[in-house]
Order: C-alpha cells, then sequence, then structure tokens
C-alpha cells in the first residue's frame, strides 16, 4: 500500500523540530557520541538546509499575511464610502502598489455596453494623461472574450501576443489582467502592465488580484447603484417639486382628501377660495369647511364612490360670512394608482363669482345695446370716430304715451313702456337690426351695421310690420286706456356710423341728415302708420305693398319729402 503524502507541518512545529535536533547536535559533540566529525558535519549540513527552507518559507507566509492583511484593509477601506470616483480611485493605488506596477487601468462598461476606460493610475499614484493611457486591446478583448484572467512576464516574447502592434508599439513587458464579475456578470476589466520589466507577475500576484477584484467589483457596482439611486432620487426630488411647483400654480383650486373625505393637501388658489389655509384645512372632513358645509358635497362624494363616474360641473351656491353668496362649480374624480385601485379623491374648485355676475351684466348690456355691437368691438381697441356707410334708419314713437303719462301711476306707466318697447325690441333684433337707442317713448335702430346685410331696408320693412302685428297683440291684454300704437318712419341713404362721447362713456351710433330724415317721418306717421321715403321705397318695391301719399314737408328740409304708406309685403 503506498503512503498518503502527509499534511504539511506548521512553521512553528518545524521550528521546534529543528531546536531539539540542534540540541541533540550539541549534546552528542559534547558527551563525544558522534560517529565522527564527517557525520557532525552532515547532521549540521542538514540543518542549515531546513533553516534556509524554513526561511523562505517563514518570508511566504509573512508575504502572504501582508498581502491578505492588505486586502482586507483595502477590502474596508473601498467599502467605506459610496461615492463611484473615490472607490476607482482607491480601487487602482492599492493594485498598482501590490503588484509593484508601472501603469494600471480600471475599466467599465457604458450604457451602450462598450468598456471605456474610468480611470488611470501609475506608480507614482497620479491620474495618467490622455496621451499616456495606450494600452494592448488584446489582452483585454480576450480577457472580455474568455472572462478569464490573462498574466504574461513577458509580452513581447509571448507567442499570444508577440505579433500584436500594439504591444511592439508600446513595447509592453509584464502584463496583468483580470475580469471585473458581479453575479458572474462581466462589468469591466483591472490591467496592469510595467513597460521595463519582465516577469514581474507571477501566479501569486495574479491569484491576489483576482481575489481583490471581486472585492473591487462589488464595491464598484454598490458605488454605481448609490449613484443612480442618488441621481434618480435627485430626479425624483426635482420632480415633485416641479409638480409641487405646478400643483401651487394651478388657476382653479384643487382639493385632495382620502376615501373618507378627509381633506390631505389643498393648493393655494383653494386656499384663497376657501379662505383657509392649508393646515387648517388638512386633516378636516370636507363639510366641517365653513364655506363648503351648505353645498352637499359630501353627497357628491358618495355619488362618486358609489358610481365610480366623474361628476363634472356641479354648480352650487355657497354662502361666505364676509364675501355674501358666492358659485362653485365642483369637478371630482378618484385618484387611481397604476392598477386602477382609487386611492383618494381630487376636487377641483373654481370659484365663479365674478364671472356669474359679469354675464349677468353682460345680459343686462345686451338688453341696452345690440348684441351685434358689442361682439364687434375689441375694449382695448375702442377709438373715436367712424366710417360712412349706407344704412337704412327705423324710427318708432308711441303715440298717445305723453297725454297718458299725465292720468296714470309712474308704475303703471313704466310696465306699460316696457310691454311696448319690449315688443318693438324683440321685433327689430328678429331681423337683425341693432338697437341703437331708447328715447323715452321712441326707439332708434339701424340695418347694415355693424354687420353688413344685402337686404337691409326689407329687414327694416319686416321688423316694422312685425312691429304693428305684436303691438295689436298687446293691445288685447291692456285697458282700452292704455292701449297704444307706434308710429314709424324708415329712410335709405349714408350715415357716419362709429363712436361718439368720450373715453369715460362712449355710445355706438349713426349720424347723419339721413336720421334725421327717418326721425321726420316717424314724427309725421299715424298711430299704427309705417311710412318710407322714396329712397327707401326704391330698395323694396318690388317686395312691398305700398302707396304713396303726400309729400311731407319737414323741419329743416328745403323740398317736401317724398313718402310711401306700406300696406303689406307681396
Amino acid at each position: 500500500m503506498s503512503r498518503q503524502p502527509s499534511s504539511p507541518i506548521p512553521p512553528d512545529r518545524q521550528l521546534l523540530a529543528l531546536s531539539r535536533l540542534a540540541d541533540q547536535i550539541r549534546y552528542n559533540l559534547q558527551e563525544g557520541q558522534a560517529s565522527g566529525t564527517e557525520e557532525a558535519l552532515d547532521e549540521l549540513t542538514h540543518l542549515a538546509g531546513s533553516l534556509t527552507r524554513l526561511s523562505r518559507l517563514v518570508a511566504k507566509r509573512d508575504q502572504e499575511r501582508e498581502e491578505l492583511f492588505a486586502l482586507g484593509e483595502i477590502s474596508q477601506v473601498i467599502n467605506s464610502t459610496l461615492k463611484l470616483d473615490d472607490v476607482l480611485r482607491i480601487v487602482m493605488d492599492t493594485i498598482v502598489r501590490l503588484t509593484g506596477a508601472e501603469r494600471g487601468f480600471l475599466m467599465l462598461r457604458d450604457r451602450q455596453g462598450e468598456l471605456t476606460i474610468r480611470t488611470a493610475r501609475n506608480w507614482e499614484q497620479e491620474t495618467l494623461e490622455a496621451a499616456e493611457t495606450a494600452i494592448s486591446r488584446t489582452v483585454v478583448n480576450q480577457v472580455i472574450a474568455a472572462s478569464q484572467p490573462v498574466l504574461t512576464t513577458n509580452a513581447q516574447q509571448d507567442p499570444r501576443f508577440d505579433s500584436q502592434e500594439s504591444v511592439i508599439a508600446l513595447n509592453l513587458r509584464s502584463i496583468l489582467c483580470v475580469p471585473l464579475k458581479v453575479r458572474e456578470e462581466l462589468i469591466g476589466v483591472i490591467y496592469a502592465d510595467n513597460r521595463v520589466r519582465t516577469g514581474l507577475f507571477t501566479e501569486t500576484e495574479l491569484n491576489l488580484l483576482a481575489a481583490f477584484a471581486n472585492h473591487a467589483a462589488v464595491a464598484i457596482e454598490n458605488a454605481r447603484l448609490f449613484e443612480s439611486v442618488r441621481n434618480t432620487l435627485a430626479e425624483v426630488t426635482q420632480l415633485q417639486n416641479l409638480m409641487g411647483d405646478v400643483f401651487a400654480s394651478i388657476a382653479s383650486g384643487v382639493i385632495i382628501t382620502d376615501l373618507d373625505g378627509r381633506i390631505t393637501l389643498t393648493n393655494r388658489a383653494a386656499e384663497s377660495i376657501l379662505d383657509m389655509d392649508s393646515q387648517t384645512a388638512e386633516g378636516r372632513i370636507i363639510d366641517e369647511i365653513p364655506l363648503l358645509s351648505g353645498t352637499n358635497l359630501s353627497r357628491y362624494l358618495a355619488s362618486l364612490r358609489q358610481t365610480s363616474r366623474p361628476l363634472v360641473g356641479r354648480e352650487v351656491r355657497a354662502v361666505h360670512p364676509e364675501k355674501g353668496l358666492q358659485t362653485l362649480n365642483f369637478n371630482l374624480s378618484f385618484l387611481r394608482d397604476s392598477h386602477g385601485v382609487p386611492h383618494g379623491i381630487a376636487i377641483v374648485l373654481e370659484d365663479l363669482t365674478e364671472t356669474r355676475l359679469l354675464e349677468a351684466k353682460r345680459r343686462l348690456f345686451e338688453r341696452m345695446v345690440s348684441p351685434q355691437v358689442i361682439e364687434q368691438f375689441n375694449p382695448d381697441q375702442l377709438q373715436l370716430g367712424g366710417e360712412r356707410s349706407q344704412i337704412t334708419t327705423l324710427f318708432a314713437d308711441l303715440r298717445g304715451f305723453t297725454s297718458l303719462a299725465e292720468r296714470i301711476d309712474p308704475e303703471i306707466l313704466v310696465s306699460v313702456l316696457n310691454r311696448y318697447l319690449g315688443a318693438a325690441a324683440e321685433a327689430i333684433l328678429a331681423e337683425g337690426g341693432t338697437i341703437d337707442k331708447f328715447m323715452g317713448d321712441a326707439v332708434m335702430a339701424i340695418f347694415n351695421a355693424p354687420l353688413t346685410q344685402a337686404d337691409h331696408t326689407l329687414r327694416a320693412v319686416r321688423a316694422a310690420l312685425h312691429m304693428r302685428s305684436i303691438t295689436r297683440s298687446c293691445q288685447e291684454d291692456l285697458l282700452p286706456e292704455l292701449q297704444l300704437s307706434f308710429g314709424i318712419g324708415i329712410h335709405y341713404g349714408e350715415a357716419l356710423l362709429g363712436l361718439v362721447g368720450t373715453e369715460q362713456r362712449l355710445e355706438y351710433t349713426a349720424i347723419g341728415d339721413s336720421v334725421n330724415t327717418a326721425k321726420r317721418l316717424q314724427e309725421n306717421a299715424a298711430p299704427g302708420q309705417i311710412l318710407l321715403s322714396a329712397q327707401a321705397y326704391a330698395q323694396v318695391s318690388q317686395l312691398v305693398c305700398g302707396r304713396p301719399i303726400e309729400p311731407i314737408v319737414a323741419k329743416g328740409k328745403k323740398e317736401p319729402i317724398q313718402v310711401y304708406e306700406v300696406i303689406s309685403l307681396v
């Protein structure tokens, strides 16, 4: 049976054995028990050889211990920081020091998967200039392809690399290159070389560097992950700040509640509408907010929870203790996560009080001024003056109103007047006419302004006939003494159209002799009579049944006015 190889004897036990052997030789010499001088010399020679081997073994163990200590120390150092640049610098300086390399390079994969040099250091722990970073790409590519370390003691004579241009051109000698892997995935390589000395690197340096690379790869990956997380956190923080700014600057009020209607967040616009700061509002049930207490908003929240359908355009009235009655508009919808699960409710709140007030004022204004006139002008571009245009002017006046005013109460008089003038306005607006003004019991209207109308004279005639018809309908519901009729005059001619007045008080109107002519015709019209000037009649003679009447001698006119009375449309 063959003898099994024995385990290596520890250095301390070898020293003890040699010490005993030396004592025995000294004792034998002293006692004369040695067989002779030659035998003693042989024993001493054997002892010297053993001591030499032991010395080498101790030195090797000391070197290994020093390297392990350095490996542990540097592992502690590189794991003490998560700054990637610091980790890379510490890694390379340690590699150069431990291996005795002239230069050291650490290459990492970029986002495109290409290996790029991230740090390059020399034996003086200085960063290499770009011109000094040329290396053997053949060695690097071999490490990448095989994912295994490469060691050459003299690249100039190594058959694997001696024909490579980079090896020859750079006069490379000792080269050591190991992969950096994390979870079996290659993330980069460590490359060290010496362009002067051959045989610098041995298997010992290779094993040391391979072990060190494992620690370094983990430290580098941790640093990269930390940097990525830090960058992501910075981006998230920036985005959060941006979203906060956007949220705060939204013109509409935004109130976020949980599913039970408890406020969790409000923006500045909501604080202004609610007249309550966010700290006071947050944490309270929505109905506990004074302004919203009478709006039945909780009922809308319950409906949203029940149907899961957004509620849009819910307009309610609320009473503010200082501002009085307010008009609020609500839009309610769920806040959902990426899986569609609701985690809160978003309430978009708008204060429509001013808007509704302006709308009411506009409606009132439209009853006093033609809507067409309102739409024509830009308030920021209003200018005094006008332009000449051909128009048809209509004047209508209530016959007998002055005497009626002397007999009845003012309240009844105003009611009757509004009824007749309302009928007149309805007839004019129905034909697209523009009500220029009300003058007591009279009304003035123009056609073909501000909007162009090819049949504007015919429109004026139809409006007059409609006015007469509506007036007769009004008379049926009134007492005999309140039954009045319009006298109407219509003229076609040129007038100046534009704004008259001052910057403080403007009026859109028509000015000119044609307007005065229409007024004179109206003054001579009998109750229920519609008079056309010859110029107006010429525009509609084929479409209107009319008869000539005696010319009118009007005030301010040199010649009598030729007049036609309108009977009906053809």
